[in-house]
């Protein structure tokens, strides 16, 4: 008996290339906000199954438009997301090669004085993210004293449920940002969808900012847009972190960092979903260090001066306390 979806058809999954890309009714986000949807809500249910997904190893979704005027219009809007993301994770999948990368150009020398240590990290990621910060932030010890902003590509709502399992898998709290919360050490806060996400000095404090400017390399949150504001905010002493993705959305902003004196730090193209986003600023030759999916957590703690969690096994968070 075919069971009736809450929003009168089911969710589109694309076996073919399962568990690459999942696609979701993108008026969850408007209903959920509209109608007050509370834990119970049925309109949860899509952005739990998408981060359900992404648990078990799906890289990308795409979303089905809304607010299209016809069907033709509904159409060639998926095809414009579709398209281009099938064809970059099953070069992947499949073991075709891909196109060479352009060798990239030497890293620039970095006076020693210039090479200062972070006050905070900035992390960028889009297709592929959500599973590599997951193997990036349960590795993060408790003590970290540093806060953490990050940047991934997703729409409304799903960021919080991002967050929230992160969080459950992380020794540090792991938020969707909020305006004007304070960025203290030992935090981590994600862009909310749909936001992109800043800083600014605050007297003594940095506080945060969400924002819904137009978007960048178009994407909102951009990850362009936060490594440009933690610039201007923590100049040499930033570390920006580049993960998986599709595009060069960070790149410039990695440029900023870079004149400011900051950090950077890129994940390789072997452990890479879609080695666009890194190689970027990998093939300009700003990256001070390019490294494999599993270093990175372990360059981040050494570059922030902490020390790793004494054990290998990740702690599990009951009632904000790790026990």
């Amino acid at each position: 008996m075919h069971r009736q979806h809450p929003f009168g058809e089911q969710p589109c999954l694309l076996s073919t290339f399962w568990p690459a890309v999942f696609s979701y009714r993108s008026a969850v986000s408007d209903s959920y906000a509209a109608r007050g949807g509370g834990q119970n809500s049925p309109y949860l249910y899509l952005p739990a199954c998408l981060t359900r997904a992404l648990a078990f190893g799906a890289h990308d979704y795409v979303t089905k438009p809304s607010h299209v005027n016809n069907v033709s219009e509904g159409s060639q809007r998926i095809r414009e997301q579709l398209i281009p993301k099938v064809k970059a994770l099953c070069g992947r999948r499949a073991g075709q090669a891909l196109p060479a990368a352009p060798i990239p150009a030497p890293a620039l020398s970095r006076p020693a004085e210039r090479a200062s240590k972070p006050d905070i990290v900035a992390i960028g990621t889009s297709t592929g993210g959500p599973n590599a910060l997951a193997e990036i932030l349960p590795q993060i010890p408790g003590d970290f004293p540093l806060p953490i902003l990050i940047v991934q590509h997703m729409p409304p709502v799903f960021t919080a449920f991002l967050a929230e399992r992160l969080s459950a898998s992380s020794r540090i709290p792991v938020k969707e940002a909020l305006p004007r919360a304070e960025v203290r050490p030992g935090q981590a806060w994600i862009a909310p969808g749909d936001f992109h996400l800043t800083v600014l000095r605050d007297g003594a404090q940095v506080r945060l900012a969400t924002i819904q400017i137009p978007p960048e390399n178009s994407c909102r949150p951009s990850v362009d847009v936060l490594f440009r504001s933690v610039a201007e905010v923590y100049g040499p002493r930033s570390l920006a972190v580049v993960l998986t993705g599709m595009g060069q959305d960070g790149l410039r902003g990695c440029e900023r960092i870079r004149e400011a004196g900051g950090q950077i730090v890129v994940q390789d193209e072997a452990s890479s979903v879609v080695w666009g986003m890194p190689g970027a600023v990998a093939n300009a030759g700003i990256a001070d260090r390019v490294l494999p999916l599993a270093e990175i957590a372990e360059e981040i703690i050494r570059k922030a001066g902490a020390n790793r969690p004494p054990a290998p096994e990740v702690a599990a968070r009951v009632h904000g306390q790790v026990v």
